[in-house]
């Protein structure tokens, strides 16, 4: 599934890379929140890490407390955008290997 054309991929890619890579960084953070959603789609989501909700809200917080709740909220949205447009692709993909796949009358 070729990701890059999905809303907020630059976010997901990242994120995924970064898990590989064992940097707990935003993105890394975000990928973890989506991760079972993320893995039913069908995307490879490497060791998550525990507690991103917190651990990205805290991150943020240090940063700018001030914005730290809209930075947060803006970056899930971003996560259900990339969530929601990646699902409907698996979703599509399924429906069309099914309909192609000889029947057994």
């Amino acid at each position: 599934m070729t990701l890059t054309s999905l809303p907020g991929h630059e976010l997901v890619l990242k994120g995924l890379d970064d898990l590989a890579r064992g940097i707990e960084s935003e993105e890394a953070l975000l990928v973890s929140i989506g991760a079972p959603r993320l893995r039913q789609a069908g995307i490879e989501v490497p060791q998550p890490i525990a507690s991103p909700e917190h651990r990205l809200y805290d991150r943020l917080a240090a940063e700018d407390s001030d914005s730290a709740h809209g930075r947060y909220n803006a970056l899930v949205r971003r996560l259900v955008s990339f969530e929601s447009a990646a699902d409907a692709r698996a979703t599509a993909a399924r429906q069309s290997s099914s309909s192609s796949a000889p029947s057994s009358q």
